[in-house]
């Protein structure tokens, strides 16, 4: 097999059965193809958020030229527009992939099931590649896995599977463990590749459409980008002109949610719905307003869509943009994990309802779900409205009547919001360093109360960042002590929460064998190594440095881990 001299990568488990020769040829195409293209646009992005933080040009309308004419996407697939759930994931967990297509504990099988290497991947090249390997056997439908170390066995069930909706890294990370002409190639180019060469010409082959989520866009000139992508590589491939290929946009930054209409209108053909991302889009609005000391948010875990009036209309401007041109509005994730506590599942299974229930009352169709246990609750409330004869009504498809605004959201800042936001970003970061891009967190682990565990991931990590490090450019006070946020403090809290974590991981480690204490040394190392890099990721930010986690090479992060303190 001869590989392209231009591309280097690294010679991780399974490489070379994706990096075929015909697949590097492929992926040499796409790069000299858009690579230039993803440079400028980042470029622009760059200079849009400029203009916010130093010009106070915030983001606004385009020109309503597209939004005031008379066009819908085409067709849905039928199968977009089950009402339902979709369970979220990263592909390259073979155990969690496995379990999120086959039957949750009471039988409920997801309408869809969304392969998340974005926000719920590691990051890193084995994972790109575990992934691909795992999409492609899936649809082939041998996909297995053993467990050695739960002497476990994970296999697909007979029977149809969820749709795959498949989730790639955004236009603005690099893939650093591959490169083309010694740079690195941008990690969205690498994934879509593989998945469309592999997974997504057999699904093709066997008649299935071809869907994609489309994260972290910022412009319909993005979304204008993708479809000459997708262009490109029904050209190159050969793929059949009937072949159904359809993506759904996540509104998930401030620039983007003022471009519903504009974002449909550019994916042209292969426009089929809009997703409200919840943490991400919050985080976007972080970063615009990080130098605005009256915008300053009060606690995160406060700001519920529901009833934050100005968010819930976001939602609904989303919805009315689907409604009027015909296509799928996808709502947000329900994070809760299971518990052992059959108190906190009933009190999470209660919540779930609530939020999924509003969200089909707005119109949404469908929205996500974070483990296969809590299936059932997220998905009935829009499976029963839907049943029961219930249309939106006619005020629902009109964007207009849902105006974009951003205010200040009601609530208190409080240090303890600051402390559970912390408590979240050393553990994330743990799970990071350990290959996990989504971890089952407990921000009030240890404390009283009914709370579970919920699924984080690095837009929960990135709002967490965002909102620290909002804190203490303005140095905001308690709402009730008054204590004022600082580097100090936030230093100091960073201490409490690691030796409080430390302590309770080690009640859990006692005198269980050498193996288990070596366990232990390993993971006590790799929380000693998350304060490092959160302390790092806080400063950035309040150096208005907004560079992602995913960003970082794992070379960096061990140097990082390895420096002095960021503050």
């Amino acid at each position: 097999m001869k590989i392209s001299s231009r591309v280097k990568f690294d010679r991780v488990d399974g490489i070379d059965r994706v990096f075929t020769s015909e697949f590097v040829d492929f992926l040499i195409a796409l790069h000299d193809e858009f690579t230039p293209q993803i440079h400028k646009l980042r470029a622009k992005r760059k200079e849009i958020i400029h203009r916010a933080l130093n010009e106070n040009q915030m983001p606004t309308y385009p020109p309503a030229d597209i939004r005031k004419l008379d066009w819908h996407v085409p067709d849905v697939p039928k199968e977009l527009l089950r009402p339902g759930i979709e369970i979220s994931g990263p592909a390259s967990v073979t155990g969690m992939f496995i379990n999120a297509l086959n039957p949750g504990p009471d039988g409920t099988v997801a309408e869809g099931d969304l392969d998340d290497d974005e926000d719920a991947s590691g990051h890193r090249l084995i994972d790109t590649v575990t992934a691909a390997l795992n999409r492609l056997a899936a649809v082939k439908g041998n996909l297995d896995y053993y467990d050695s170390k739960r002497n476990k066995r994970y296999e697909l069930h007979d029977g149809e599977l969820p749709f795959f909706m498949h989730r790639e890294r955004g236009l603005h990370l690099d893939e650093t463990d591959v490169t083309i002409d010694d740079n690195p190639i941008p990690a969205s180019i690498l994934g879509m590749g593989l998945t469309i060469f592999h997974a997504g010409r057999a699904q093709i082959e066997k008649g299935q459409g071809l869907y994609f989520y489309l994260p972290k866009m910022e412009s319909s000139e993005e979304a204008r980008f993708w479809r000459k992508f997708f262009d490109f590589s029904r050209d190159y491939l050969g793929i059949q002109n009937d072949a159904v290929i359809r993506a759904i946009a996540l509104i998930e930054s401030l620039p983007i949610a003022y471009q519903m209409e504009e974002v449909l209108y550019e994916l042209g053909p292969y426009a089929a719905g809009l997703n409200a991302a919840r943490w991400d889009f919050k985080a976007s609005i972080f970063e615009f307003i990080m130098t605005d000391p009256s915008s300053v948010w009060p606690d995160r875990f406060d700001v519920d869509i529901k009833t934050t009036e100005f968010l819930s209309d976001i939602f609904r401007h989303l919805v009315a943009v689907c409604l009027k041109r015909g296509a799928v509005p996808i709502g947000g994730m329900a994070t809760a994990l299971p518990s052992k506590d059959t108190i906190v599942n009933n009190e999470a299974s209660k919540s779930i309802i609530a939020d999924k229930k509003w969200e089909a009352e707005q119109g949404f169709i469908r929205a996500w779900v974070a483990h296969i246990f809590h299936m059932k609750a997220a998905g009935e409330p829009f499976k029963e409205l839907r049943n029961s004869g219930w249309k939106p009504s006619s005020e629902m498809y009109q964007p207009e009547n849902y105006p974009i605004e951003i205010k200040v959201p009601e609530g208190s800042i409080t240090v303890d919001g600051t402390r559970r936001n912390i408590r979240m970003l050393i553990e994330y970061v743990e799970g990071w360093l350990n290959g996990r891009g989504a971890k089952g967190i407990d921000s009030l682990e240890g404390k009283p109360g009914i709370h579970p565990a919920l699924m984080e991931d690095l837009a929960t990590g990135r709002i967490s960042v965002a909102q620290v490090a909002q804190r203490i450019i303005h140095n905001a006070k308690d709402d009730n002590t008054g204590q004022i946020h600082d580097f100090e403090l936030v230093k100091k809290i960073i201490m409490e929460e690691i030796h409080d974590i430390l302590n309770l991981r080690s009640q859990n480690l006692t005198s269980v064998g050498d193996n288990q204490s070596q366990i232990g040394t390993e993971e006590k190392s790799r929380y000693l190594k998350a304060v490092k890099i959160s302390m790092r990721w806080i400063k950035n930010y309040t150096e208005l440095n907004f560079r992602s986690l995913g960003s970082y090479s794992r070379e960096d992060l061990n140097r990082i881990s390895l420096g002095s303190d960021a503050f």
